[in-house]
């Protein structure tokens, strides 16, 4: 692993919210990320989409259907049903501060156990315009790992660390279940070595710790 795919890492994803120790206990409840997913007071006007989608990548459908509910047992509101998809099995619902998390899996069948376990957590952005952003990121010292043309771009990341993926922003909408119309804060920061800076979408990055 190079230093500079450590310095680009995100360490964790702060989300600005009315209510944290509210929003703490509903993650803990909901997920537990532990330290990858921070919480911070923020009355920052915000309407509709907010641009960007937490995903977890798990294993199999039955640790997705776990996931989906725990988070609407503690009070999530559910966008999008679990259910079978060409890609595997998932599912969208939205955290009581607005966040939009989607819980998925390539797997259509369980191979083992129901667990909790997170293979991935990935924060993706939907951006106006996929290219100029990718080439943004690049000029910051990031990897791209997998790339779709304009459609959909993924960083490398290490093991353990938080992923960035890009998907334009219409299409983030879609796959999440949501109308694409939204505006005021995104209420999200991100944490890593490379920051602070914003990006092109004002999506906010601060110096990791």
């Amino acid at each position: 692993m190079n230093i500079n795919t450590d310095q680009t890492a995100i360490d964790a994803v702060t989300l600005e919210v009315p209510d944290t120790a509210a929003a703490t206990a509903f993650y803990a409840t909901a997920f537990g990320l532990g330290d990858q997913l921070r919480v911070r007071a923020a009355e920052a006007a915000t309407a509709g989409f907010r641009g960007y989608i937490l995903s977890l990548v798990v294993s199999q459908p039955s640790t997705v259907d776990s996931l989906i509910g725990t988070a609407l047992e503690a009070g999530a509101t559910p966008v999008k049903p679990a259910k079978k998809s060409f890609w595997g099995y998932g599912g969208v619902v939205q955290a009581p501060d607005g966040a939009i998390w989607k819980i998925a899996t390539s797997a259509k069948k369980d191979t083992g156990p129901a667990t909790r376990e997170i293979d991935d957590f990935v924060v993706l952005l939907g951006v106006d315009n996929v290219k100029a952003t990718k080439q943004f990121y690049v000029d910051r010292g990031l990897t791209v790992g997998k790339s779709f043309g304009s459609k959909y771009v993924e960083f490398e990341a290490p093991a353990g660390s938080v992923k960035l993926a890009l998907y334009g922003h219409k299409a983030a909408a879609k796959d999440a279940g949501v109308d694409p119309e939204g505006s005021g804060s995104h209420r999200i920061v991100l944490g890593s070595g490379i920051g602070p800076f914003a990006d092109p979408d004002g999506f906010a990055w601060e110096a990791g710790h």
